[in-house]
Parts: structure tokens; C-alpha cells; sequence
């Protein structure tokens, strides 16, 4: 028997934890945490070491399938699905194909960037992605104030004096949108040197219970930051030298601010306005402060504006590109603003066919997937490829996206399982794991507090007849006459070299990135700097530098004179819609909120045995005492929870982590069809159902899906067990 053990980093969420594979007569048969990583250093979540168990999954998807004329799947050769798959998209208007780009591309290099390239190629309006259920509004803000769309401001965690957090959950999401491994010692490092960690959150998290927590009512961020912004500003606590080098625009926010004092938002957040009060000015006299809002504060009705305040309030009193402050992302592999300059990643620069909503990175809301393959015209929806993704479960509305999907006249899924989704198409081409590839750190990646690099190279060879997916969609646009990554487009992204092939691969073109980017070596001219070989033998990564750079204001900010921009139109109209909007109804007095698992991954982890073993593995709703009590919920029993949209049932968990007139039920589950055995059995419901998919929900600025703050009903269906 072969043994040997190689050195790789995990690929499921943003700390990109260093991981060992254990490689036996070429299988892998053991993850484990990389002691010699040196950010990770030896640590690594219950998901990333159970992802053995998806590499070798027996229900994976090792070949290609094709649906047959009794609706069932059976193996065909890859030249036949790929000859048929083109044969069909010639057939087909170019602006009528589209596709849906899941979570797990954002940590592969390649897929993402071919994806992108391969729907601009086409022309096409129908780009979606799950983003518009994550964090487009986030990208929304940044393109608002700082004319950047791919900007990902980040908190500078070992160096800032106080920590506000909206919707952040890190002690178990791990720091989304934020590359900081072992973020629990990060945060606690803050408390070490007497600074301070305040959670603003509707649910007593994991992290809140660890640091300071502020209940909050759900999807009432915006009038909270508000409220705050209105103290600091009527306290005279803004940094008005700051204000005056930095931005433009500043009395757009003074004079949305002064509408919300506490006194006035205490009814709408739940929070005292003495408690906010003391926040705001603790926040502006700290000697450095930073506010950082993942999903919970991105999925609301206002969730773009909820971005931008979060900034603003770290702007306004001086914290922005400044130790310890909110820091501006800039990668190793500056993908990100060439992609800006190449056209690749825009926003507002065109409007969806149906609803006029701008897009975002060149997508647009998910949710209009099913009304787009249904709406007769020009530009409809007629063929699509789902990529690593399940929308059926992510989207709201997903009864309807299944009804619409067989209307397509061509879909196809590159995957590693059959699931909820791409069981309505016509083919599934196997895709690798990213055990089974070479990658290089983009993207989130570039929120590092201490920038690190750290180069991939494949543990295994894919299984089956598994393909990159970047491989196929070259392939598929070779043969129908587009060129996703052609010679032009090639020199905007890597200006400094003139002799390109008309086709590159991604290893070529990321390589050369690489040595142009901030570190890089400049093909010699920067003595020290990095480049991929240098990096090949340093197998467990480097870091760079001990902290991240300020002083990039110039660099990130794209508005005139490098200003950032508080007055941008159309967030100035949506702060005016603001007004004092109530959304009360008596049929539906409690809002639901999301959550996220140490042992879940949105929809695609529950098919691992090491993640679903145990009695705890139960998909439950979290419901306050005085609310079950009302409505005669026991805890254990099965809760029907209704909304206006649809109804789903699964388990009451009775507690006081979620305050009344609040229920917390985890996304991702509810599996109700493909060819994962265990997840099928794993039960649960899919909160999703809840969701509206109506036009008129959909966030104007962002496309974001209204998935937090949703008004929904509790019912007893049946006794707890005993």
C-alpha cells in the first residue's frame, strides 16, 4: 500500500484553514487540520475535516448524465453530452441562455472567472448567482460609496479597540466575507488588550453569549445605525477633519440621521435608546473602531442601505483606512479591479429584462429565474446552466422555480451530486472537488487582516471522468464560436504583457496576475516579491505582512478625487423611503431569521455521515418560551410556521436565545428529491418556502431576496415525543 500525506488548504468557506490529506494507493482517507499553517496553525472546523466523506461520497456524480425519454439518468460519454449540449445552443439565440452560479465557486480560482467570462461572452442578461440570497448587497454598497464594486471593506481585527458586529455569527460561520483564521482568538485578543466585542443580533449566537450582545428586533438595522449616527452627529463626536479629507456628500447623512433620534427607532429595534446612546458615543470615542454586518444584516428589505451605514458609521468618525479601523481589501491576486477594468464585474450598468433591477457583478436576483423562463418575449430565458448550485432550495419560492425549470429547452448542471435542482435537467457533468485541483486564494481573500498566500496543488486525480469546470465551459465556447477569455480581454486583465495566446488557462493567467499584483515579483524587477514557483515551496503559505495596509483610499476608491460618496441618488431616495414604515400584521405577528450551523453548509454538506451523525442533527425552529407558550408549542413538538408565501413544519426548539416576536429557523435544508440518499433522510424544512418571490420584495438596490424579518405565524401540529 501507498501512504504519503499532502499539504493543501480547505475550500468550503473564507478562512481557507490549512489542511493535511492523508493519501492512501490514491484515495484520500483523512483530512486533518495543518499544525504548520501559519494562520490556521493546527485548526480547522468540523466541515472541512468532513469533507472526506464528500470526496468519496458513492452517490457522487463520476460521469456524465443525460436525462433519457422516462425522465431518468443514465451515463453517457463526454463527447456525446458536450456535442449535444452545443448542438442545441446553436439552435438558440445567444441573449436566451443564462446560468446560476452557486456558493462553492467563490473559493475556486478558475471557476468563478470562466463562468463570468463564458456569460459576457454570450452576451446575455440572465446571470444570476447565489449572491442576491447572500451578499450582493454588500458589493451594492460599495459600488455606491466608493465606486468599486468588488470592494469588500473589512475590520482590522488585531489591531481595533471596538468591535460592532450586525448579523455576524463568526464563533461558527468562521468570518464571512472576512479571511481571518482562528477568528476566536482574534476576537478574544480584543477583549485581551481591553478593547471591546459588541454583537448586535436578534438571536443570543454563539458569539454573542461569548462578548457583549445587544437584542436587536429583526430588520431594524437600518434605524438602529441611524439612530446611532443621529448621537454622533448631535453630540459633535464626528471626525469632521476626516469627513472633509475622505468623502462628499456627508449632509445627505446628517440630515437622514437627524430624523431617527433612539428615542424615536426604540419602538422599531427593541433597543433603548439610553442603550443605543451609550453605543454610539463608546463607538466614536474609542481610541479605534470598526462595524462589520454579514447576512443577517445584508438579507433584509433595506439590506444595501444597512451595508453602507455600517460603513458610514466607521467613516464618520474617522475609523476608515486607519489601524484598527475599517480597512480597504486589496488582493494578492488583484483579480478583482482588473475584473472591474475588464468589464467582467460592474453594477448598474444594465437592467434585468423582467422587473428593471440593475445588475450586480454582472447578475441579476435569482428570484427571477422562474418568471424569466416563463414569460414569453424577446431575451426569454430558454437555456441554463447551473453551476455548484441548488436553487431550488435558495431561492424563495422554490416550488415555483421546480415547476418552471422543465420548460427550458436545455438545462445543464455541473456537479458533484444529483440534487433538489438539477434533477429537472437534461444533462449533469461530473465536477471536481478542490481536492482534485490546483488553486490560488481570490476574492474574500482580499479581506485579510494579515495578508497571507498560500498556492494549492491537487491531492488526488479526479475521480471518475470528473472535469474542471473552468475546462468545460472553454470547451463548450470553443465549439459555439465565443471566446470567454480572448487576446483583448486578456490585456486588459494583465496590462503589463503583451505576448498572450488568444487562449489562456487559468494556472497561465493567474500565475501572471500574481507577479503583477502588490507582492508580486514584477518578472524580476521587484526584488523579493513572490511569484508562483517561490510559493510552490513554501507548501504551508506565507504571510506577507503582519497587518494590512491603510492608506488605500486613493488606490480603492474610484469617484472623482477618490472621495467617497455619501450622497449617491439612489441611496439617498432609499434612506428617504425609510420614513416611519411599520410592517405589522396581526395575522402574522412574529419575523423569522436565519442561522447558521457548525455542522451545516448551506445546502450541499448534509450528505456527509461525520456532519449528520448524532441525536443534536435535527433541523428545529428556535422559538421564545412566551411565544410557544401562546401559541401551545411544546419544545420537541412539530411547529407549522406560516407566512404569507407558504408554510413548512419541522421541530420547536423552545428558548431565550431568540427574543419574542422572533423565530430562527437554519437555511438549507428540506431536501425533497436527487440522488443524495442521506440528506434526503436527513428531513427538515426548507425556510426558503417562507419567502416571497414577488417583484415588489426584491430589494431595489442590491436584488437582494427578503430572507430576514420575513412576518410568519406559529401553530402546535403535534405533541413533542416522548
Amino acid at each position: 500500500m501507498s501512504v504519503e500525506t499532502k499539504v493543501t488548504y480547505c475550500r468550503i468557506c473564507e478562512p481557507l484553514c490549512g489542511l493535511v490529506a492523508t493519501v492512501e494507493d490514491g484515495t484520500v482517507t483523512q483530512l486533518r487540520p495543518d499544525s504548520e499553517h501559519p494562520l490556521s496553525r493546527g485548526q480547522a472546523c468540523p466541515k472541512g475535516i468532513a469533507f472526506v466523506d464528500i470526496q468519496n461520497d458513492p452517490d457522487r456524480v463520476l460521469h456524465p448524465l443525460k436525462r433519457n425519454e422516462q425522465g431518468e439518468f443514465e451515463r453517457v460519454s463526454w463527447e456525446s453530452a458536450l456535442d449535444d449540449i452545443v448542438a442545441r445552443l446553436r439552435a438558440l439565440p445567444r441573449d436566451s441562455i443564462g446560468g446560476y452560479l452557486g456558493n462553492p465557486p467563490a473559493f475556486s480560482y478558475s471557476h468563478a472567472t470562466w463562468f463570468a467570462a463564458f456569460m459576457r461572452a454570450l452576451g446575455t442578461k440572465h446571470t444570476y448567482s447565489a449572491g442576491s440570497q447572500d451578499i450582493n448587497s454588500r458589493f451594492a454598497a460599495s459600488a455606491l460609496l466608493y465606486g468599486s464594486v468588488t470592494q469588500l471593506p473589512f475590520p482590522d481585527l488585531p489591531r481595533t479597540d471596538f468591535l460592532l458586529m450586525l448579523g455576524a455569527n463568526p464563533l461558527v460561520s468562521h468570518g464571512s466575507a472576512l479571511n481571518a483564521p482562528r477568528i476566536k482568538d482574534q476576537l478574544n485578543g480584543i477583549a485581551k488588550r481591553g478593547g471591546r466585542v459588541v454583537v448586535v443580533d436578534p438571536r443570543r449566537t454563539e458569539t454573542a453569549r461569548a462578548y457583549e450582545h445587544v437584542p436587536v428586533r429583526p430588520d431594524s438595522d437600518a434605524w438602529l445605525l441611524l439612530s446611532m449616527l443621529h448621537v454622533i452627529f448631535a453630540d459633535g463626536l464626528a471626525d469632521e477633519a476626516a469627513i472633509r479629507e475622505q468623502t462628499v456628500g456627508v449632509d445627505a447623512v446628517r440630515r437622514a440621521a437627524a430624523q431617527h433620534p433612539p428615542e424615536e427607532t426604540e419602538a422599531r429595534t427593541g433597543v433603548p435608546a439610553d442603550v443605543v446612546r451609550r453605543l454610539a458615543r463608546d463607538f466614536a470615542t474609542a481610541p479605534s473602531a470598526t462595524a462589520y454586518g454579514r447576512t443577517g444584516s445584508c438579507l433584509g428589505r433595506h439590506a444595501t442601505v444597512v451595508g453602507a451605514l455600517i460603513d458610514v458609521l466607521a467613516i464618520v468618525t474617522g475609523n476608515l483606512d486607519r489601524a484598527g479601523g475599517t480597512l480597504f481589501s486589496r488582493g494578492v491576486i488583484p483579480i478583482e479591479e482588473l475584473a472591474e477594468r475588464a468589464g467582467l464585474a460592474t453594477y448598474a450598468t444594465d437592467r434585468s429584462r423582467l422587473g428593471g433591477f440593475v445588475d450586480v457583478l454582472g447578475s441579476y436576483p435569482a428570484v427571477l429565474m422562474a418568471d424569466e423562463i416563463t414569460t414569453p418575449g424577446k431575451g426569454q430565458l430558454r437555456a441554463l446552466f447551473v453551476s455548484a448550485g441548488n436553487p431550488v432550495l435558495s431561492v424563495p419560492n422554490g416550488p415555483k422555480l421546480a415547476e418552471a425549470l422543465p420548460q427550458l429547452e436545455l438545462m445543464v448542471s455541473l456537479d458533484l451530486y444529483v440534487n433538489d435542482t438539477n434533477r429537472y435537467a437534461d444533462y449533469i457533468l461530473p465536477a471536481t472537488t478542490w481536492l482534485e485541483r490546483e488553486d490560488f486564494p481570490i476574492a474574500v481573500a482580499s479581506a485579510a487582516p494579515t495578508p497571507f498566500f498560500q498556492v494549492a496543488e491537487p491531492v488526488v486525480p479526479p475521480r471518475g471522468e470528473a472535469r474542471q469546470e473552468w475546462a468545460v465551459y472553454d470547451e463548450i465556447a470553443t465549439r459555439i464560436g465565443v471566446e470567454p477569455l480572448g487576446v483583448g480581454l486578456l490585456q486588459k486583465l494583465a496590462p503589463l504583457t503583451t505576448r498572450l495566446p488568444v487562449r489562456a488557462n487559468p494556472r497561465f493567467l493567474f500565475e501572471l496576475l500574481l507577479r503583477i499584483g502588490p507582492h508580486g515579483d514584477r518578472f524580476g524587477l521587484r526584488r523579493g516579491g513572490i511569484n508562483a514557483r517561490k510559493l510552490r515551496a513554501l507548501p504551508h503559505g506565507v504571510v506577507l505582512d503582519e497587518y494590512a495596509a491603510t492608506g488605500l483610499r486613493k488606490h480603492a476608491v474610484r469617484h472623482r478625487g477618490h472621495r467617497v460618496r455619501l450622497d449617491p441618488p439612489a441611496l439617498v431616495e432609499e434612506l428617504a423611503r425609510l420614513g416611519d414604515r411599520h410592517d405589522e400584521d396581526p395575522d402574522y405577528p412574529l419575523r423569522l431569521i436565519g442561522l447558521r450551523e457548525q455542522r451545516s453548509h448551506n445546502s450541499w454538506m448534509h450528505n456527509s455521515p461525520s456532519l449528520m451523525k448524532g441525536a443534536g442533527r435535527k433541523h428545529q425552529a428556535r422559538i421564545n418560551p412566551a411565544d410557544a407558550d401562546a401559541a401551545g408549542v411544546l419544545d420537541g413538538a412539530i411547529v407549522r410556521i406560516r407566512s404569507r408565501f407558504g408554510e413548512i413544519e419541522t421541530l420547536a426548539l423552545v428558548t431565550d436565545d431568540v427574543g419574542p416576536g422572533t423565530v430562527a429557523v437554519p437555511h438549507g435544508w428540506g431536501h425533497v428529491g436527487g440522488g443524495w440518499e442521506l440528506a434526503n433522510k436527513s428531513g427538515g424544512a426548507n425556510s426558503n418556502r417562507l419567502a416571497s418571490s414577488e417583484l415588489g420584495d426584491v430589494e431595489r438596490l442590491g436584488g437582494m431576496a427578503h430572507l430576514n424579518g420575513i412576518a410568519v405565524a406559529i401553530e402546535a401540529v403535534a405533541p413533542a415525543a416522548l
